[in-house]
């Protein structure tokens, strides 16, 4: 023992030290502990009929303690087969959008969707799978702690917000969730069929990019 820890010792400061070393691993193995009951329980979830319908959950991917959470929709085709989220010809422009201001899938970055389960036709979510599913993207959120929420569509950011507002008088501005910051930009399979709003997307990823060093 060194003279410097029987200092500590004697001044009772070793046994707050070894507490709070305690306290963190326990918060580590908490939030080990919760991704792995969120990993057992999604794909065994049928509270709602999609389940049915569904090849398999699709719960996110990325780094799960991404300062960068992106959010979207539901599944589609490709997603359901393969389990992951955007990875179709909207996964290639959300790449893109990504890579416009320094971002890379997987690096400090998190992608998931509200719904878990694919939609069948990819039809839009009803009102009863979204209450059904938000609680999964809720315990997401509560793990990775994002610094920053993109929600991506109307349905993502009308379920985070609990509101009914359009993408349009949503946009521009930050919002909060959770009293995490969120920013509002369109869907990238929105995108792909309105061309011209690439550039509002591109004004709201600047935005974003602004806020994030602001933070």
């Amino acid at each position: 023992m060194t003279r410097r820890h029987e200092i500590l010792k004697e001044m009772g400061l070793t046994p707050v030290w070894r507490l709070r070393n305690e306290k963190k691993e326990m918060e580590e193995v908490k939030e080990e502990t919760g991704w792995i009951e969120l990993k057992r329980i999604v794909p065994a979830c049928t509270a709602c009929g999609l389940h049915k319908t569904r090849t398999q959950t699709v719960l996110g991917v990325g780094d799960e303690q991404a300062d960068w959470l992106f959010i979207g929709e539901a599944p589609g085709a490709e997603e359901d087969r393969l389990g992951e989220p955007f990875v179709g010809q909207a996964g290639k422009l959300l790449d893109n959008m990504l890579a416009a201001i320094g971002l890379k899938r997987d690096e400090n970055v998190y992608i998931c969707n509200v719904l878990k389960c694919r939609p069948p036709g990819n039809r839009n979510p009803e009102p009863e799978e979204v209450a059904k599913c938000s609680p999964h993207l809720m315990k997401q959120i509560a793990l990775i702690q994002p610094k920053l929420i993109i929600a991506m569509g109307r349905f993502a950011a009308q379920t985070l917000l609990n509101s009914d507002a359009s993408i349009a008088s949503l946009r521009g501005r930050l919002h909060q969730y959770a009293g995490l910051p969120l920013i509002v930009t369109y869907h990238p399979a929105y995108l792909l069929r309105n061309l011209p709003d690439k550039v509002k997307a591109w004004q709201d990823l600047v935005f974003a990019r602004r806020t994030m060093q602001s933070l």
